[in-house]
């Protein structure tokens, strides 16, 4: 059995985390008209989450990342 380490990549998101990640969402699908229940909707949420993994957790920085600069 392999004793390999966990990132802190692989750790689950906190509430506080997962409400910054759904702050930056909402706010970039109301300023580009994306439909939140669309699929670019989940790519979009799925990249701010990766975002937020590798490290951007201010709010401002992972909508300019995420598309919203």
């Amino acid at each position: 059995m392999s004793d390999k380490l966990f990132s802190t990549r692989d750790e689950p998101l906190a509430s506080e985390d997962l409400d910054v990640c759904r702050r930056v969402h909402e706010a970039l699908c109301s300023g580009l008209k994306i439909d939140r229940s669309g699929k670019e909707a989940d790519r979009l949420g799925a990249l701010i989450i990766e975002l937020y993994r590798q490290g951007v957790h201010d709010e401002n920085q992972l909508r300019l990342l995420a598309g919203g600069g």
